[in-house]
């Protein structure tokens, strides 16, 4: 099957099809370097986390609120980078799947406070020891030194002046 304007390439032929584009300046930009790292990243993460269905996002989530139960949703949304809108979606994704709960803040009936459940703190522990074989698979190609260089060049990046 040839492809055309209207058709896309199929699979086994994306790669070689992608390899014959010409890139330009895209591989002397950061972000397009950072955003085909990350794609890498996230296909590894994907694969790690199948059984679960577990995203990136809602592991930091879940990881986050295993460390600091009973925080507000508010200030989760905070630590995150998030609007509070994008926050309860989230939210309400893990506890839809029976991870998470959100109980009223006694101090604020507005707020509510979110913690694991059992089953969240299972997943969790189990999603860790996942992540931690997911991290040594994708730094495999990086010696000690380059790992130590590339996590500080990267919170140079995230760290605000």
């Amino acid at each position: 099957m040839k492809p055309n304007a209207n058709s896309h390439p199929p699979k086994r032929a994306k790669a070689k099809y992608a390899e014959s584009l010409k890139l330009d300046l895209l591989p002397e930009l950061l972000g397009y370097r950072l955003r085909q790292a990350q794609l890498s990243v996230f296909r590894d993460f994907a694969e790690s986390m199948a059984s679960d269905g577990l995203t990136p996002g809602q592991f930091g989530l879940m990881t986050l609120i295993g460390a600091n139960p009973g925080l507000n949703q508010s200030r989760l949304a905070e630590a995150i980078g998030v609007d509070r809108s994008t926050m309860v979606t989230a939210l309400n994704r893990l506890e839809g799947r029976g991870w998470i709960e959100r109980t009223p803040s006694p101090s604020d009936r507005r707020a509510f406070k979110v913690s694991l459940t059992s089953t969240g703190q299972t997943v969790l522990a189990r999603s860790k020891r996942r992540v931690r074989t997911h991290e040594k698979r994708i730094a495999a190609s990086l010696t000690e030194a380059q790992h130590k260089t590339l996590m500080t060049l990267l919170d140079a990046l995230v760290t605000k002046p």
